[in-house]
């Protein structure tokens, strides 16, 4: 039944592309978040029938094995909940067509990223990663100006390059496995743990994946992408598709498929922590907020990372946590860069200043957002940034455990920088008459803002019913016939 997560979104795009006039377009927006809730409904449930029973729906159609577990329906969550929200502002922006285009847009992600999710063999996640990408290249450049082309080019360009990868190792993984299925794939490589041809085509596949996700070195699209965009397409982008496509992808197959080996986890860890120390240290100069706002995502990422390298159940479970955190508070951050974008018509902030008192709402959210990003308690991100720092300390990782927490700072001091130039201190003139945001954008931050504290204060709670089930470690590699204990295999 999960399978209708992809089939429900498809018939609907077809259903509202019909030629039957103004009316079917004008329902797409209702569609798309009564699609979206719902998601967000049947992931907080994780025991409803709709997970565990039925046949696969997909297999008249093609070929299709479906992987639930407690990992999918943290991401499930954290898709609905992004789509919901870029949907929200960006219905605020735009208007008859380019609206009805952008929603179509993201459906076409919807579907790519559940079905990423749902995957249980290599080319089918590959399949729906090109899908997710093709759909992300024209909402960055929906707005047909030269920087949003500039940054849709270079992201096609890096992901071609990512492409290629991870095609060669589906090539050479064919070639020693007999198939792309996740339990075959993981049976071989055990098998060939000596193999360098094996080694060689993981190898590849993984630094594709790094490419997708704007790890460092791999990162040169990420801040043209995000800043070219409108800021609607940029709480897509940054608040879950380069998670799904890249993060994601990379803790299932590392944890599931791949295995961990001492080399991998070093160079996990390496590229992680050198990730949040360059994220970090390129974010401070920056003086349009968008831009900083992407080389946050960069440094917040290598976080994911880094725990990912520990490899310790408590690291990746601080990594999990992470991902989902990093979907909100960055979503909020981008929500409200479009308010302020809006508001002013500029996002430099050498031309803002004094905010605050014109946009109350905007500038509260705003701080939640940044103190959550850099890990202050008791707000979300705090407790997985902790969990990452306690699980490398206890892994003794003490160097890499102190790294992570120094580049804590270095976070909380260029938001506070941002925080002050833009809300503190006398409003710049020619901003006078300036107004909060619309309602529908006030809306979605405050949504986000409250989700932020509520998972913060509820910490045990939401660790032991959500988080820690969501440890695909659980698996155990060498038994990967099926799935075992967390999910099932269809």
């Amino acid at each position: 039944m999960s399978a209708l997560l992809i089939l429900v979104p498809i018939i609907g795009i077809i259903i509202i592309n019909l030629p039957l006039g103004k009316f079917l377009q004008r329902l797409a927006p209702y569609f798309a978040a009564t699609l979206f809730i719902l998601q967000i409904g049947l992931s907080l449930v994780p025991s409803l029938p709709f997970w565990h029973t039925g046949t696969n729906l997909l297999e008249p159609f093609f070929m299709f094995s479906v992987w639930v577990d407690q990992l999918s329906f943290v991401m499930f969550l954290s898709i609905g909940l992004v789509e919901l929200c870029s949907l929200l502002v960006g219905l605020h922006f735009l208007q008859d067509q380019p609206r009805f285009n952008f929603i179509n847009l993201l459906l076409i992600t919807f579907i790519g990223m559940n079905a990423m999710v749902l995957s249980a063999d290599l080319f089918s996640l590959y399949i729906f990663l090109e899908v997710v990408a093709v759909a992300s290249f024209i909402l960055i450049a929906i707005k047909k100006d030269v920087l949003a082309l500039e940054g849709a080019f270079k992201y096609f360009l890096l992901s071609a390059v990512a492409s290629v990868m991870l095609l060669l190792s589906l090539a050479l993984i064919l070639l020693f496995a007999g198939s792309t299925a996740y339990p075959a794939v993981a049976s071989a490589l055990l098998g060939n743990s000596g193999n360098t041809l094996a080694k060689f085509a993981v190898g590849l596949f993984i630094c594709g994946l790094l490419i997708k996700s704007g790890v460092v070195p791999f990162h040169a699209w990420v801040p043209d992408a995000y800043t070219a965009a409108p800021s609607y397409v940029s709480i897509l982008l940054a608040g879950i598709i380069t998670k799904i496509a890249g993060v994601y992808a990379l803790i299932r197959l590392v944890i599931s498929v791949f295995g961990f080996n001492p080399a991998l986890q070093n160079s996990l860890m390496l590229l992680g922590l050198i990730s949040i120390f360059v994220g970090a240290l390129a974010a401070i100069p920056q003086t349009n907020f968008k831009r900083m706002l992407a080389y946050s995502s960069i440094s917040q990422i290598g976080y994911i990372i880094l725990g990912l390298g520990c490899g310790s159940p408590l690291a990746i479970a601080g990594a999990i946590f992470h991902f989902f955190n990093h979907a909100t508070f960055k979503a909020l951050l981008f929500t409200n860069a479009a308010a302020v974008e809006e508001q002013t018509g500029t996002s430099e902030m050498e031309n803002l200043s004094g905010l605050g008192a014109k946009m109350p709402i905007t500038g509260t959210t705003s701080v939640i957002a940044l103190l959550s990003t850099a890990g202050i308690p008791p707000l979300s991100g705090f407790w997985s940034k902790f969990i990452i720092i306690w699980a490398l300390w206890g892994a003794q990782q003490y160097f890499y455990a102190a790294a992570a927490l120094l580049a804590s700072l270095l976070t909380l001091a260029y938001f506070l920088n941002m925080q002050r130039k833009l809300f503190f201190g006398k409003l710049q003139n020619g901003l006078e008459n300036i107004k909060e945001a619309k309602p529908l954008i006030s809306f979605v931050a405050v949504l986000l803002a409250a989700i932020i504290i509520a998972v913060g204060l509820l910490f045990p709670l939401v660790l032991n019913r959500y988080i820690l089930p969501a440890n695909p470690t659980v698996i155990a590699v060498s038994n990967l016939t099926g799935i075992s204990h967390t999910g099932e295999l269809k």
